[in-house]
């Protein structure tokens, strides 16, 4: 078996991209998606089927139509895949709890109305304080959510207390930080963004927690390997294929990952969580500065779909005078 084929034995492969050729080329279990693979999928133009029938069925709004953009595509996707999508509340929205409580379940509402179950969606929100308290209100109505930009283990610890269905630890942008940093080079086992995961995943497992690890965010299939045997791993179409095609052997990195020496911490409040993630300068950093981007592909998303609506107005004017 290649790479990819031993890693499937252990872990189950979740496809970071919104590209339907790829995902049906890969075959992974999940998909999940966010508003930069979002934009870059309306920027296909064999997608703007799509595009146009989110506009067509919308309120008028570009909000609307954008959340229905992404809802089209994540049901595109459930067709080639088995398990679950992921579909992304604006970052936009990310220190309001209410306004991502309406939001998540506005995104259920739509999913629902195309005849899909919500048990093959997950909601996801970015891990900050606000956001791991939406996640626990909806993880109590039954939408399981996918609580992604987590940097830290405190944001970990915070979203397991909360019973968060999954987290998506970050690797790569945890790495870039500290080469940023001039800091390294590091091999696999000592690489950062691995060491986090790898603390994440113990501390859940040690201390009997059933959030699931999702490793994310990967810059090479080193870190990926690392990582083998986590619960979850997503990864981009270019890093999947480059497992595919290696086929030495690949050793289940995490297995009987437990600590028994690591105490099982108290309950977290608000003021321990800010001031913990506080205290890491890389968390805090990459947390906000994921927050911007994604916020900014949500407008550049939104600035497109924009000009779908003003040719559809004007084309439906046309029609009708």
């Amino acid at each position: 078996m290649n790479k990819l084929e031993q890693l499937a034995n252990m872990t189950v492969i979740v496809a970071d991209t919104g590209n339907l050729d790829d995902i049906q080329k890969l075959k992974p279990q999940d998909a999940t998606t966010n508003p930069s693979l979002l934009l870059k999928a309306a920027k296909d133009e064999r997608n703007s089927s799509i595009i146009e029938n989110a506009i067509a069925v919308s309120d008028g709004s570009v909000e609307d139509a954008c959340d229905r953009f992404g809802v089209l595509v994540g049901c595109e996707i459930l067709k080639l895949i088995e398990g679950r999508v992921s579909t992304e509340v604006d970052a936009h929205l990310s220190f309001d709890t209410e306004l991502m409580l309406t939001k998540a379940r506005r995104l259920i509402e739509l999913y629902e109305d195309q005849g899909v179950s919500k048990k093959r969606v997950l909601i996801k929100i970015a891990a900050t304080w606000e956001g791991i308290q939406a996640a626990k209100v909806l993880e109590t109505e039954g939408i399981n959510c996918n609580l992604t930009l987590l940097f830290s283990f405190v944001q970990a610890l915070a979203c397991a207390q909360a019973k968060v269905f999954l987290i998506s630890p970050f690797v790569g942008r945890i790495l870039d930080w500290h080469r940023a940093a001039n800091e390294g080079p590091f091999k696999a086992a000592e690489d950062p963004g691995v060491r986090s995961v790898s603390q994440i995943h113990a501390y859940y497992k040690t201390h009997g927690y059933e959030t699931i690890v999702m490793g994310a965010s990967f810059r090479n299939i080193e870190q990926i390997e690392a990582l083998a045997g986590c619960d979850y791993l997503t990864v981009s179409p270019q890093l999947l294929q480059e497992l595919s095609k290696e086929t030495d052997y690949l050793p289940n990195q995490l297995a009987n990952h437990v600590n028994t020496k690591t105490e099982k911490y108290g309950e977290l409040s608000e003021q321990e969580f800010r001031w913990q993630l506080n205290e890491n300068a890389m968390a805090t950093e990459k947390l906000a500065e994921g927050i911007r981007v994604f916020a900014l592909d949500q407008k550049r998303l939104e600035s497109l779909l924009n000009k779908y609506i003003e040719d559809y107005a004007q084309h439906l004017y046309n029609f009708l005078f």
